[in-house]
């Protein structure tokens, strides 16, 4: 069915929308309170189908490559929003803004219910009429309470409250031992009010740690010393000096964004009880949109504030101020009613201190965005990306490898590489437990299970596969198959008389990848002290390493499963053959007489078959 035809049948109905390029490529994905009324606005029909006159440069260079079209049809415009910003993070189309997936942000909180109430560090709601948030902090939460709880004697473990004598906290003059009845609950609540100081002034936690660290200093204790200076470090990174007081108590979230040729980036500011608690930023996905486009701010900001309270928030803002004036906030409005059952109104203030904040958060975003620039140096993302015409820059990326031995403890490893860390995210990798035979199909059935979680966890933009142009092939059809704008390279050792040849100092390894504009699988091979080829190959060398400790964790695991089937006068042999038969361990234990007598003997069968049953025989 051609394109016509598909927008001669859009319905009146609610629903989220894509459209794909002549190779079946993802373009852009959009939602709509009626279907039929948004889609056909981006197109003319006379003389002949072609982009509306009215559209942007951008926007009317996608409707150009546009050849066919889809669509979801939902209950209600606030289901298509989400659905839209659940399809633009799982399948990252070409012509949407990405966003790097947002994270909820810590909190301190207190439960003024209990006794002798604690600061504690949370992510989550907890259930309880006298509790109280601070936050967010997009960083030095934990620091900021380590400081504190050095700095004020409130009770320093959960566990202490409950027990009935004073412990090495009390004798060392960091908690008044309530435990003991030592001081009274008035008494506390003092204590308590003096750590929230330092909490709503961080220039005076600052102020009490320098002064911690020139007394380390003059002791001697420059390590303790160092400790300090960088604690000092972390908190400072979460303040934005402003200079404005809003002389109210108001809680307010702040999206500011700015955009300079091919960067943009977003700041967020956080604003609790009239003072302002942190602030993060992260740069936009861009790159895709060629120099002479206008940046689309309109869609920026909704998607930072969808991709934002998507998350549970344990402590809402009264009203959210950004940069601009969005065209329609009412269905931003109702997804935030629905959500947290709250009425929180987004606006752009037009005067008086509101207005100061946003323009301080806009003068950071243009702050961030010299400095960038000021860099003036071509990143490694930026060459990776030229090197292997990859779509986007590959500021996340994941790495693949599996291991096993004649079968036996088959493992596969992902590990992450985070630009905004700068280093790998080991927070991110995960093992697989596989079952699959061969290599191909161990590399299918591990890349098939990360493809599954990407609607909670994002695809990134770039895999790199432990393998040669067939893997490379198979991770392209397993992401194309659900839709996903993925690039992928694979990396494989040069081999020498049918060896991988992997000398250290020496390695010449090829790279395979798919060059986007002919479509072609190329391959060639970089001087080992490329930095290309260095930073590929750590990806690589990583993930096997990670992989290679696993295997040797489960098949160390299995061996002693091994050793102790043979004490029944199974031989290791025979338990290779039924692994390769079962694939791992717990299946030989549930399997029944007939499965093992067809991979052994009867008596064999009826030997492991006792063994299981009784165990202590």
């Amino acid at each position: 069915m051609n394109l016509l035809d598909k927008l001669k049948q859009l319905p009146d109905d609610a629903g989220v929308y894509q459209y794909f390029d002549k190779n079946g490529h993802l373009l852009y994905i959009g939602k709509a309170k009626i279907l039929k009324n948004r889609v056909k606005s981006y197109f003319k029909f006379t003389p002949k189908l072609l982009p509306a006159d009215k559209l942007g440069a951008r926007i009317y260079k996608m409707i150009s490559e546009v050849e066919s079209l889809e669509w979801i049809v939902v209950p209600s415009e606030h289901d298509a929003l989400i659905l839209e910003n659940s399809l633009i993070k799982q399948l990252k189309p070409k012509y949407n803004i990405l966003l790097r997936d947002d994270k909820t942000y810590p909190y301190i909180v207190i439960d003024y219910g209990e006794d002798f109430p604690r600061l504690e560090i949370t992510r989550k709601i907890h259930k309880g009429k006298n509790i109280k948030y601070f936050g967010p902090y997009s960083t030095g939460a934990k620091d900021m309470l380590d400081s504190i709880y050095e700095i004020v004697p409130l009770v320093q473990k959960k566990s202490c409250i409950k027990g009935k004598t004073a412990c090495l906290f009390h004798q060392i003059k960091k908690c008044f031992a309530p435990c003991e009845n030592k001081i009274s609950k008035e008494e506390y609540a003092k204590i308590v009010e003096n750590a929230l100081e330092y909490i709503y002034n961080k220039t005076k936690l600052i102020s009490k740690l320098n002064e911690r660290m020139l007394q380390y200093s003059n002791d001697f204790r420059f390590e303790d010393a160092m400790m300090i200076r960088d604690r000092i470090k972390t908190i400072e990174k979460s303040q934005i000096k402003s200079g404005i007081d809003l002389t109210t108590n108001e809680d307010i979230d702040i999206f500011a964004i700015t955009a300079s040729n091919k960067k943009a980036v977003i700041v967020r500011m956080f604003i609790r009880d009239g003072k302002i608690t942190s602030s993060s930023h992260d740069f936009l996905k861009v790159d895709n949109f060629d120099e002479e486009f206008e940046f689309d701010f309109q869609e920026a900001y909704k998607r930072a504030i969808i991709n934002y309270y998507d998350n549970e928030i344990p402590l809402l803002p009264k009203e959210i101020l950004v940069g601009i004036e969005l065209s329609d906030t009412s269905d931003l409005e109702e997804f935030l009613q629905i959500k947290f059952n709250k009425k929180i109104k987004i606006i752009n203030p037009k005067k008086d201190k509101k207005k100061d904040i946003v323009q301080i958060a806009l003068s950071n975003c243009d702050e961030l965005l010299r400095i960038d620039s000021s860099k003036n140096q071509t990143s490694i993302y930026e060459e990776l990306k030229d090197l292997f015409t990859l779509q986007t820059l590959p500021y996340r990326v994941e790495s693949y490898d599996n291991s096993h031995m004649m079968g036996q403890a088959t493992v596969g490893a992902m590990v992450v590489w985070s630009e905004e860390l700068n280093a790998f995210d080991k927070k991110s990798f995960r093992h697989y437990n596989l079952e699959s035979k061969d290599e191909y199909s161990q590399m299918r059935e591990m890349l098939i299970r990360r493809v599954e979680s990407f609607e909670k966890n994002p695809a990134p933009d770039l895999w790199i596969i432990d393998g040669g142009e067939t893997l490379l092939k198979l991770a392209y059809d397993i992401v194309l198959s659900v839709g996903v704008n993925l690039d992928i390279i694979a990396v494989a050792k040069e081999k020498i008389d049918a060896k991988a040849h992997r000398a250290k100092g020496a390695a010449k390894d090829i790279i395979h990848y798919k060059d986007k504009k002919s479509g072609e699988f190329k391959n060639f091979k970089l001087s080992t002290s490329d930095k290309r080829l260095q930073f590929v190959q750590r990806q690589r060398d990583e993930a096997h390493r990670f992989v290679i400790n696993f295997h040797k964790k489960q098949k160390r695991a299995e061996d002693k499963q091994i050793s102790l089937l043979q004490i029944k006068g199974i031989g290791e042999a025979k338990i290779k053959k039924l692994l390769l038969y079962f694939g791992e361990f717990e299946k030989i234990r549930n399997a029944t007489f007939d499965e093992l007598k067809n991979v052994l003997n009867e008596k064999d069968a009826m030997t492991i078959l006792n063994y299981f049953t009784n165990p202590k025989d």
